[in-house]
């Protein structure tokens, strides 16, 4: 089994879940030619990485359409799907709907996480109850948030049902820390993994002079590593977190995959911490 298969977690239902994937935010919109970006997710593929994060709203639709073609011709089980859906589809006049478009346009009979996008106009307690349901008819193996605050996920688990949530994703790299103080603990208690969106710094408010830093420029040298590589290690770091770096191209999705295969020194990462440290202090939720 490739290294990168090997960084796995288990989540709260037992199930495990790969360490690493690819993000498709922006893919299928014309920034690059479709076959380039087909080639760079195969190419992860090829790589061992299994894990697929994509979601209706990017491209409104067309990134899951990418990931369809992309796929096609591997193994089912050995591949990690992951969607989003829209707050406003998120009850029971749409969620049905939106799912099953988002399983044909990826060519698949089910996801293995659905993900609520981010808090919307529609109750959370419905949306739990339509995830749960579509867990019952096979079409998705789990169920998972996005862009929820410790507020929004304690409200979120004490509602019936709301404990089977299996992951919070939410933006995390070096330069943005803030869930560190109170979500991650949280979280890690409970055995919720963080699934972390642009690891590699290309969001957020709190991403600027990370790769020309002095403490980054060493570690990568120390590692033979690029900058990228040092910030997506920083977060492969942390026992309880996924990372799922947008793979655009075969290079860089390439040098993500073989992040794995050398982790960081606890020494280095404190080396990383103190150039840019987590705030001492609860603060908002980054997003993009």
């Amino acid at each position: 089994m490739d290294d990168a298969n090997k960084l796995q977690i288990e989540l709260p239902d037992g199930s495990l879940i790969p360490r690493l994937g690819m993000g498709t935010w922006y893919l299928g919109e014309g920034r690059r030619p479709q076959d380039v970006e087909i080639e760079a997710l195969r190419a992860g593929l090829d790589a061992g990485i299994q894990l697929i994060d994509t979601a209706e709203m990017y491209g409104e639709g067309e990134a899951e359409r990418l990931v369809g073609r992309a796929i096609a011709g591997y193994r089912r089980e050995n591949l990690y799907l992951v969607s989003k859906v829209y707050p406003h589809n998120a009850g029971r006049a749409h969620l049905r709907e939106s799912l099953e478009a988002s399983l044909d346009r990826l060519g698949t009979d089910h996801l293995d996480m659905y993900l609520l996008h981010w808090r919307g106009p529609v109750l959370l307690a419905e949306t739990v109850a339509c995830m749960q349901d579509a867990v019952s008819e096979g079409l998705i193996r789990r169920w998972g948030v996005s862009n929820f605050n410790l507020t929004d996920m304690r409200e979120l688990l004490a509602l019936d049902g709301g404990a089977n949530c299996c992951v919070d994703q939410v933006l995390y790299h070096l330069g943005s820390r803030g869930i560190e103080v109170d979500l991650m603990p949280w979280l890690a208690e409970r055995h919720i993994p963080v699934m972390a969106y642009c690891p590699l710094a290309q969001a957020g408010n709190l991403r600027h002079g990370l790769v020309d830093s002095a403490a980054v420029q060493k570690v990568a040298q120390e590692h033979g590593f690029t900058p990228m590589q040092v910030l997506l290690a920083f977060v492969l770091h942390q026992p309880s977190v996924i990372a799922i770096p947008r793979s655009g191209s075969r290079e860089h999705t390439l040098g993500n995959a073989a992040v794995p295969q050398s982790s960081l020194t606890d020494e280095e990462f404190e080396e990383l911490s103190r150039a840019f440290p987590a705030p001492n202090h609860p603060v908002s939720l980054d997003m993009e």
